[in-house]
């Protein structure tokens, strides 16, 4: 079932965690975070919507790191129930699509509780003081691949959070998978 995300809480304080990434590092809030910012992702390997979408975000977080904002990716699904959310498919997707980014693993939960995602993809953009400045999608794409020429709404919203420190109002909900919580 398809999810949009809810609207931005602007200034909404980024919480902190300590979670490992898929070589056992383990990284924090504050760890991640670039002199301009930070970027939390919320995916997985198995939703569509972020297949379809996983190498522009791959281009769009190298170009954002490239600016001094920090970025991470999150899973945080149940992978008892969808395996191919394990750690060991997160390692290989990671290591398959060089990601630039740290792939962390919230085993319990929490951190997509205190963050409130709701599904893959959910972005979270914060400035540098770790207010959030975007909640928004990619770009207007959705389980299929964008147009050559789609706008770049989740850089193009970072970047002048990086410059800036404040995020676009207008601004497009994210759609995906719901987060697969355990029962």
């Amino acid at each position: 079932m398809a999810l949009d995300t809810p609207l931005c809480d602007f200034g909404w304080p980024a919480p902190d965690f300590t979670l490992e990434d898929t070589a056992g590092r383990a990284h924090t809030r504050d760890s991640l975070r670039g002199p301009n910012g930070l970027l939390l992702m919320f995916i997985c390997n198995h939703c569509p919507y972020v297949q379809a979408v996983i190498e522009r975000i791959c281009r769009d977080a190298r170009d954002l790191q490239a600016l001094g904002v920090g970025v991470a990716a999150i899973m945080s699904n149940d992978p008892a129930a969808y395996p191919e959310d394990s750690p060991e498919h997160m390692q290989a997707l990671a290591r398959r699509l060089d990601f630039s980014f740290p792939y962390l693993f919230d085993a319990t939960q929490d951190v997509a509780r205190a963050y409130g995602a709701v599904c893959t993809p959910d972005f979270f953009g914060f400035n540098r003081a770790l207010q959030l400045q975007y909640r928004g999608r990619l770009d207007a794409s959705g389980r299929g691949p964008a147009a050559p020429d789609a706008r770049r709404e989740l850089f193009e919203a970072m970047r002048e959070v990086a410059v800036t420190g404040a995020g676009p109002r207008a601004q497009a909900p994210s759609i995906g998978c719901s987060i697969k919580w355990r029962a």
